[in-house]
């Protein structure tokens, strides 16, 4: 049986490959900072690579929030995160925060976000990390970070100009606004938005979805879906048929195209 690492402020679930861990600080609105969801965060990533029984992560809030990002109580404060000069707070956001993108960023397996509330600066950003995103129809998304007079400093700027484009990218950075559900689908932040009761089931319908294909070549191809957009075409292509040949050697494959063809021969 599969042991799940005991996390300190959020929850982590594994049925049918599906892992799901889920933010558990609402008196907090789910702040990455001024709790341990830095520490869960990771730890469960760094989990997921090792364990061979998950195909997919899906990452959700509990309560009203997905995430608020920061704790804004603490920035007025100078204290905990947000404590000290500038070589000192620096320090922490290297050693604090910024595990995260490096951490989801190389999850190997695919990472859905469940966006059941307000996913505002940081929360934002995080869910921008993930590899699809749903959202229940009370979604908001803010990149707030200026309102704050601080800018995105868990990497957020690098991830959403990737998934819209820098100009889209840059308006919604530079405005601070708030974007509901539907207009973030629009812009094509989101995947899909759905009524709030209806969210966790299609997070994973899909999960699940993922979950049943051959695991080894689920994650091979999202590295490959990683690595297209950084590398030549003619390297990217060298990469594609050593990955091949590991997949034509392995068993799972072998199992899917006997089950392919058994289904092939009822029609």
């Amino acid at each position: 049986m599969t042991t799940v690492p005991q996390l300190t402020d959020a929850l982590l679930t594994l049925e049918n490959r599906v892992a799901t861990l889920t933010l558990n600080r609402h008196d907090l609105r789910n702040a990455l900072t001024g709790s341990h969801l830095i520490d869960d965060i990771v730890t469960t990533a760094e989990w997921v690579n090792q364990c061979d029984d998950v195909s997919v992560l899906v990452i959700t809030g509990a309560g009203s929030a997905f995430s608020a990002g920061g704790n804004i109580r603490d920035m007025a404060n100078r204290s905990g995160d947000f404590a000290g000069d500038v070589a000192e707070c620096a320090d922490r956001y290297r050693k604090g925060i910024q595990r995260i993108p490096l951490a989801l960023q190389n999850v190997e397996v695919p990472i859905i976000a469940a966006v059941n509330g307000p996913a505002i600066g940081a929360g934002f950003d995080l869910a921008n990390m993930a590899d699809i995103r749903i959202a229940s129809e009370s979604a908001k998304f803010g990149e707030t970070f200026l309102n704050l007079g601080i800018i995105p400093g868990d990497g957020g700027a690098w991830f959403m100009q990737r998934l819209i484009g820098y100009q889209r990218a840059f308006e919604l950075t530079l405005t601070g606004r708030v974007i509901d559900a539907a207009e973030a689908k629009e812009l094509g932040i989101v995947l899909k938005v759905v009524p709030a009761e209806e969210l966790l089931n299609a997070a994973n319908a899909m999960a699940n979805r993922i979950a049943s294909q051959p695991p080894k070549a689920t994650r091979l191809t999202k590295r490959l879906m990683k690595m297209a957009p950084r590398m030549e075409l003619k390297d990217f292509l060298d990469v594609c048929a050593n990955f091949q040949g590991m997949c034509h050697n392995e068993p799972e494959h072998l199992e899917a195209v006997n089950k392919m063809l058994e289904a092939m021969s009822k029609k």
